[in-house]
């Protein structure tokens, strides 16, 4: 599978690797690792496909940026998520880095669940949820705080690079 894929699906899948990894452990994508990528890939693309493919490039970065970025606005994500989805637009193009943050988001999902099944907070933090998503509907008196320790982080490197393996598996 690997050998069919082009080289810049391989250096996004490398990259989202690394990211893993380095995610796992430390709970940090370094920019060393992203920005990098966000200025060479579109030289590189200039210099051996032409400018319109350097636009190209430049735009992926900036499309697979946006929901991250506005998510990180927010606080639901980190900086080296916003800059890791941004690389991979940049590396290998905006629909390969959006379907790595859809695949990416869903498997994260579907994994919170479980392990919130697991633990057996599951109905707990639905509930929370709801109120959350209903409390800018509510009157003042009703609305409910949801407290610091019922929110809970999940590290996105590694359903990044498992978005990215399905991503590149789709097109194989």
């Amino acid at each position: 599978m690997l050998a069919a894929l082009p080289i810049p699906h391989l250096v996004a899948l490398a990259l989202a690797a690394i990211a893993a990894v380095t995610d796992a452990r430390t709970g940090h994508i370094p920019n060393g690792l992203t920005l990098p990528p966000l200025v060479i890939a579109p030289l590189a693309y200039l210099i051996f496909a032409g400018p319109h493919m350097a636009a190209f490039s430049a735009v992926a970065a900036i499309l697979c940026s946006f929901l991250p970025y506005l998510m990180f606005r927010k606080g639901a994500a980190g900086g080296g998520d916003v800059k890791l989805l941004a690389a991979l637009g940049a590396v290998a193009g905006a629909s390969f880095g959006i379907e790595t943050q859809i695949f990416g988001f869903a498997l994260a999902a579907f994994a919170s669940l479980a392990l919130l099944a697991y633990r057996g907070r599951l109905l707990a933090t639905l509930g929370n949820a709801l109120f959350l998503a209903i409390n800018p509907f509510l009157p003042k008196r009703f609305r409910r705080v949801a407290p610091l320790e019922a929110m809970s982080t999940i590290r996105m490197g590694i359903p990044f690079f498992l978005g990215a393996i399905i991503a590149s598996w789709l097109r194989a």
